[in-house]
């Protein structure tokens, strides 16, 4: 197993909302995601705690664009501008021209945004390379369903996860399959479970958060917790309900998957889903 470091961002002031990963590449360090550029100093003290700076890191592999994974790489880049950030051919265009996605973010969030995620920079066309198979000795593939644009990593029986297996807290057994609009995709999303159990994973990496070494078990049971949600959804449940009951499924942590991965958004996106379909 290559070297893999978690750093813990605080997001939101909680431990366990948003961790990243310092990994080992044939061409020296890299990030696996970044977070949002509200946790940018955190982020940097983390790095210092592993005895790195910004400077230290030659790679950033994105997930996917969403911005408590990819929010920070513009500013990143700025600081450090020999960085190079890999990300799927969908996802590029939107970190070199973030405009649209802030204002859907902006939509979304309202006032709260700036306190959340913090700036939201380009990253320069230069400084960008589309993640297709082999990244740096990281077989990169694609992992829709929680997003279009979302890839993953493996290497060495350690999958990158990022969203592609849901999130997950230290310790628990209760899995959300976070869906946030506009694109979940319930068949894709199986497509991609079935991709990640082909290649055998031994640890899963998720954002949210750390690694988990129950592979078979943990997918079982995003794919039951996936359809479960979807068919609430689909067989009418209103957004109210669904909250009501995706919480006291989740129990003790539901307030921190809620700040994570809230739950009225999973609705919305389940709902379009659900409408696209009909329509």
């Amino acid at each position: 197993m290559h070297s893999l470091r978690l750093l813990d961002l605080q997001f939101g002031g909680r431990p366990h909302a948003v961790g990243v990963y310092v990994v080992d590449t044939d061409d020296g360090p890299a990030l696996f995601d970044c977070g949002p550029s509200a946790t940018l100093p955190t982020l940097e003290t983390r790095l210092a705690e592993q005895g790195l700076e910004l400077s230290d890191i030659r790679h950033l592999l994105l997930s996917h664009i969403h911005l408590d994974h990819a929010g920070a790489a513009g500013a990143i880049v700025r600081r450090h501008p020999k960085l190079t950030v890999w990300v799927s051919a969908v996802g590029a265009p939107h970190l070199v021209d973030p405009a649209r996605l802030e204002r859907s973010a902006r939509r979304l969030y309202g006032t709260a945004f700036d306190k959340l995620w913090g700036e939201l920079a380009p990253v320069p066309e230069a400084s960008v390379r589309v993640a297709d198979g082999d990244v740096l000795g990281w077989e990169s593939f694609p992992t829709r369903g929680h997003a279009s644009h979302h890839i993953s990593y493996f290497r060495d029986g350690t999958l990158l996860a990022g969203d592609a297996t849901g999130v997950r807290m230290p310790g628990a057994s209760y899995i959300v399959p976070v869906s946030p609009p506009p694109d979940i995709d319930i068949e894709g999303w199986h497509a991609t479970v079935g991709a990640i159990r082909a290649r055998e994973p031994e640890r899963l990496a998720l954002i949210h958060f750390g690694v988990h070494e129950d592979v078979g078990d943990h997918l079982d049971r995003l794919e039951l917790e996936l359809d479960r949600w979807a068919a609430r959804v689909r067989d009418g449940m209103g957004e109210d309900e669904f909250v009501a009951a995706a919480r006291a499924d989740a129990g003790q942590d539901a307030g921190v998957y809620d700040q994570i991965a809230p739950f009225w958004q999973s609705w919305h996106g389940l709902r379009r889903y659900w409408d696209k379909r009909a329509g």
